[in-house]
């Protein structure tokens, strides 16, 4: 019998609050061997976190560099100190954009698009995340970076 655990793909849907770090712990301590995941969600975030099991680590990086396709809810009229729901509420406008003003416009965010990651994101500064950074009297403002966004 091989003791280094299984091989392949978990598709977990990580609950609010744990980090995707957390998430690795936990299966690897239910499964044992290699575990690693592909993409880090901010604990703030919800959704899905690929978790590679043993010899599918190795193919992490193509998950990490593939297209990737996003769900989520907005909640127009309202600015929030963090741009998630967790934040102060620094702004509100009754204001609500038509189905035929928001269609009009997406089409300037598709194509490579320069991004400026938010603060209160998983991404990593100088080896601390992000959302750490922000919660100090210092918050970071991340570099824009590339992004290509599809239709």
């Amino acid at each position: 019998m091989d003791n280094r655990g299984p091989d392949g793909w978990l598709v977990i849907d990580k609950p609010l609050g744990l980090t995707s770090n957390r998430v690795v712990q936990v299966v690897r301590g239910h499964i044992g061997g290699k575990v690693g995941h592909a993409g880090t969600l901010d604990p703030l975030a919800t959704g899905v976190l690929p978790i590679a099991l043993g010899e599918a680590t190795k193919t992490t990086s193509y998950a990490m560099n593939g297209r990737k396709r996003y769900r989520f809810r907005i909640r127009w009229g309202i600015a929030r100190a963090t741009d998630d729901r967790e934040g102060e509420v620094t702004g509100e406008c009754p204001i609500r954009p038509s189905r035929e003003a928001i269609e009009a416009i997406l089409p300037r965010f598709t194509g490579t698009i320069l991004q400026r990651p938010p603060a209160y994101s998983a991404i990593k500064i100088d080896g601390r995340r992000a959302y750490k950074l922000a919660r100090t009297d210092k918050p970071p403002l991340p570099s824009p970076r590339p992004a290509d966004i599809a239709e």
